[in-house]
């Protein structure tokens, strides 16, 4: 599959990075073609002007400001969103990349009447998310796992009508050992090795 790795840590060093080497060295294992958008290493700039708010709706005129970003979404079959859940949601840079790329148009149709928003980017066959958590399972499935939900099923309603989706969290990241890291690496690694078209 043709995979498009989004990631998103502003410290090299930090364990979200080794967790996105652990990705594409499973694709790579898998035979899967990657391209890596490393957000903070390539400037993204995550805000939404006032001219561009006013152009989101004009098809075309919508695309010019992340064309790039957008040829990366049209290329794909395999999105993967690599990043650490912070305040239970993704950092601002990742929810700005979400908010200036996935276009009207370009990305999904918009709703008419009582229809939902429609599917445009049915190139995309399976959305993945790997994360990390400070809090404990039990208390981010209280909250609804609303990181989980904005990505893997707001998301998939405008990909691939049979999309499927993989969710691979590690949860009391500030605490667990660092056995407990490295098994959640070696499982990254052998889950993205071992996924299929």
């Amino acid at each position: 599959m043709r995979a498009l790795v989004v990631y998103c840590h502003p410290c090299p060093e930090s364990f979200v990075a080794a967790v996105k080497d652990r990705v594409l060295a499973g694709l790579a294992r898998g035979g899967h073609e990657a391209r890596l958008v490393d957000l903070y290493a390539q400037g993204f700039d995550p805000v939404m002007r006032a001219a561009e708010r006013r152009a989101y709706h004009t098809a075309g005129v919508n695309e010019a400001p992340v064309a790039d970003q957008l040829a990366h979404l049209r290329w794909c079959e395999l999105l993967v969103f690599v990043y650490p859940t912070w305040w239970y949601g993704q950092p601002a840079m990742l929810k700005g990349w979400l908010d200036r790329v996935w276009v009207p148009h370009a990305t999904f149709a918009m709703p008419e009447g009582n229809k939902p928003i429609g599917r445009v980017l049915t190139n995309i066959r399976l959305l993945a998310a790997v994360t990390t958590l400070g809090s404990p399972w039990w208390w981010w499935t209280f909250l609804g796992q609303p990181g989980r939900r904005q990505l893997l099923t707001g998301l998939r309603v405008i990909c691939h009508p049979r999309c499927r989706t993989l969710w691979m969290a590690l949860h009391r990241m500030d605490s667990v050992s660092a056995e407990r890291r490295r098994r959640f690496l070696d499982a990254v690694e052998a889950r993205f090795a071992g996924l299929r078209g």
